[in-house]
């Protein structure tokens, strides 16, 4: 079967079973994927945050090279990479066991994909515009200091996976479903974050209550 042929599933299991056993460079994985390969990337680097415990970390160093990937797409440049992102090694045993925990949800969204559905959504011009600002909006969202906290990673690699999906397979329902999971995200965290104020600020009172 040619690689042209091939499911985007099929292709990231290629490249996960050619992971080297030492480790591998987060420059390594970019230079996997190719130039052209940008969203196909970014749909792997969203695996790991598909089960409720991801690797300790990945969120940030990942959400940078997503977010990256965003600006790259909005200027029409190619991929550059900090050499700090770019020389972080991930452990190969950890990122080989949560990414394929996470294909078997990546499997099944895909079977679920339409290709050509509501194309106008990722179409070039103001769609295409707002989907890569959507997926720097994502990528944000992921490196967001909630970590420990669920669904906290889960919501935004969740948008930024269906806005991959959606670009790659010209599927405009998965793209609205990232636009849709990013609002929830940021819903989500503006719930954590006010009520984590209203906590401390009812905690302050209820000291400066307390008798000496």
């Amino acid at each position: 079967m040619e690689a042209s042929c091939l499911s985007f599933s099929t292709k990231l299991k290629t490249v996960i079973d050619a992971l080297p056993s030492e480790g591998v460079d987060v420059a390594d994985i970019r230079d996997v994927f190719g130039q052209e390969g940008l969203m196909l990337l970014t749909a792997f680097l969203t695996i790991p945050f598909m089960i409720p415990v991801s690797i300790p970390g990945a969120s940030t160093v990942f959400g940078a090279v997503i977010l990256l990937i965003g600006f790259s797409r909005i200027s029409g440049r190619n991929l550059w990479l900090p050499k700090r992102i770019g020389q972080r090694r991930i452990p190969t045993d950890k990122l080989r066991t949560c990414l394929h925990q996470g294909l078997a949800f990546f499997d099944r969204l895909e079977q679920l994909a339409c290709p050509c559905r509501l194309k106008w959504f990722v179409s070039n011009g103001f769609p295409n515009t707002l989907n890569n600002l959507s997926l720097v909006a994502g990528a944000i969202l992921l490196m967001a200091p909630f970590g420990l906290i669920p669904f906290s990673n889960t919501l935004p690699a969740l948008a930024l996976l269906f806005l991959a999906i959606g670009s790659l397979q010209q599927e405009g329902l998965c793209v609205l479903i990232g636009h849709l999971a990013n609002f929830l995200t940021i819903a989500y965290f503006a719930f954590l974050i006010g009520g984590g104020s209203l906590l401390v600020h009812g905690l302050f009172e209820y000291l400066s209550r307390v008798p000496a």
